[in-house]
């Protein structure tokens, strides 16, 4: 899975299959169903640029230009063509650690005795990262007590949208990771010149302040993960299923009413949409992110906006007329499998789901096209396209850890690091030649099924930490087609009106967001009615909205003057 753009709209929970803790669970971690008792925090802004403790930049030469030059980091540059990798780093470490860290999995976690790991490990110098991977979609809220506890490994990461089920993120930073601003403070380029290559915003989103309202206590806390700009996240469609019944895709939200109707068939065992809890949002012009939009000289949350009513009176809609798949509320419904069967039409996936449904399709001979709807508004108005504000993800060490262990860690980080075009792209990415894929007639890697299994699977070593530029590749005709979709979102950015700061929200901000979440899919799942809203949101604001507003508010104004 792609990492999610908005947290405070993302739910996993609504659209994959649940997959058990894996080899978490054999690794030792918990199972932990509630969340943690930490003591409500009262939030934290803090800003993320104007540093001077953080590594020195130093531009790392790519090894080959791409074919297609976009408008970064919205619009991605991309390889059309597969270039022969060449080795990113020129003097191997000589490493023998071994470590665990902890990260989400959606899906069924592969085997760490799968000879991919250990090639990794021989090609990043000899490091040995073994990986306990646990639900992703539990992952956010049951990490609470994993940290609580300190039982998390030697390191653990987050996308950026987990951070919102912690009650306050920014008091378990400070007290449970690694500081490890006087060790890559300064120029890193000789030892760790990938790591230097990472954008500076990317690693000035990675401090924390151990007093957040002294500037001096700012320190780095973490590995950047990429920053890969742009919308992750799409409504696909399975275009062969449209032309069938001689539709085309859709282009306005009333518009997919009406395409949703037409291919829905209740009796019959076929649904329009598996799930449509996030990105949707963005259709009625709802603010991404925590929620928040600056309206008429004020912050406004979206569930006060009339939109936020015409949204959940569209999910309502489509469940009572029965164009939702009727076992979505479980939420164990596996809507890739569903989509590649045809059952649901619309998929709404992370954007790596376009070219991950062709591999699938393609290896298992279900066949079937997919492509991805554009972008949506209702009632004529312009559409808003989220986007992604932040790094990625994070990989937190434990304080625990020696000097040393951190260094040895670095070092593995710089080799993920590589970018498309390396020999330590490949092997991160595609595995090992003939055991997990083998070059097309194009020079493509393609996957093999063990390949789709224990590589092409989105969240591993390939997450750990950032690309030096992240760039669209694939098999040219999809990289082409994705290089032309994000052209055709990017005049519809969303402004992050918090740009330069990252806001923490009070923790009953948060659990009453969490309350509310669950009290919009009651009403979508016709278990409320729609006449409820106005008392969601005046318990809404009584029990947090409110303070929450209170805080954004002083950070916007922190922020703009």
């Amino acid at each position: 899975m792609a990492t999610p753009s908005d947290g405070s709209i993302f739910r996993r929970r609504s659209l994959l299959k649940a997959a058990g803790l894996g080899a978490a669970g054999a690794a030792g971690l918990p199972f932990i169903a509630a969340c943690s008792d930490i003591e409500s925090g009262a939030g934290t802004s803090q800003t993320t640029d104007g540093f001077d403790f953080l590594p020195e930049y130093k531009e790392w030469p790519l090894p080959v230009e791409p074919d297609l030059i976009g408008e970064p980091p919205n619009h991605p540059s991309g390889f059309t063509t597969y270039p022969e990798p060449v080795p990113a780093i020129e003097n191997l470490p000589s490493n023998s650690g071994t470590f665990e860290i902890t990260m989400p999995m959606w899906g069924e976690a592969p085997s760490n005795d799968d000879p991919y790991f250990q090639a990794v490990a021989e090609a990043s110098g000899g490091t040995r990262v073994n990986l306990r991977q646990a639900d992703g979609n539990t992952y956010a809220e049951t990490s609470v007590q994993w940290l609580n506890a300190n039982e998390f490994g030697d390191g653990i990461m987050f996308f950026a949208w987990m951070i919102a089920s912690h009650p306050n993120f920014q008091e378990t930073v400070v007290n449970t990771f690694y500081d490890l601003t006087d060790i890559v403070k300064g120029d890193i380029s000789e030892r760790w010149p990938l790591l230097a290559g990472l954008p500076t915003a990317s690693w000035g989103q990675s401090v924390w302040s151990t007093d957040p309202n002294d500037p001096e206590t700012a320190r780095v806390f973490a590995i950047p993960g990429s920053f890969s700009g742009g919308s992750n996240n799409a409504m696909f469609a399975r275009t062969d299923l449209l032309e069938e019944k001689g539709l085309a895709l859709p282009t306005s939200v009333e518009e997919l009413l009406e395409v949703a109707r037409a291919v829905s068939d209740d009796a019959g065992g076929r649904w329009a949409f598996g799930g449509t809890d996030y990105l949707t949002p963005a259709w009625f012009g709802l603010a991404g992110g925590d929620g928040w939009a600056y309206i008429d000289g004020k912050l406004v949350h979206n569930c006060e906006r009339p939109e936020y009513t015409e949204w959940l009176e569209f999910r309502r809609t489509i469940w009572d007329e029965k164009l939702v798949h009727p076992d979505l509320p479980s939420g164990t419904l596996d809507g890739q499998a569903l989509h590649k069967a045809g059952t649901i039409v619309f998929q709404l996936d992370g954007i790596s789901w376009w070219q991950g449904f062709i591999d699938q399709s393609t290896a298992e001979g279900t066949g079937g096209t997919i492509a991805p709807l554009g972008a949506l508004a209702a009632k004529g108005r312009k559409p808003l396209v989220h986007v992604n504000t932040s790094v990625d993800s994070w990989t937190f060490l434990n304080k625990d850890l020696s000097k040393e262990q951190v260094e040895e860690f670095l070092d593995f980080c710089n080799f993920a690091s590589a970018p498309f075009g390396t020999t330590e792209y490949e092997i991160l990415n595609y595995g090992i030649e003939g055991t997990h894929f083998t070059y097309g007639p194009d020079g493509v890697p393609v996957f093999n099924e063990v390949g789709t299994t224990v590589v092409q699977a989105p969240v591993n070593h390939k997450t750990i930490s950032g690309h030096v530029q992240q760039f669209l590749s694939g098999t040219p005709d999809m990289v082409q087609a994705r290089f032309e979709y994000n052209a055709s979102l990017k005049e519809f950015a969303e402004v992050n009106i918090f740009e330069g700061m990252r806001v923490e929200g009070p923790a009953d901000f948060k659990s009453a967001g969490q309350v509310l979440i669950d009290q919009q899919n009651d009403i979508a799942f016709g278990r409320a009615d729609l006449s409820s809203i106005p008392d969601m949101v005046e318990t809404w604001k009584a029990n947090g909205g409110d303070a929450g507003r209170e805080h954004y508010t002083a950070a916007y104004e922190k922020l703009h003057g």
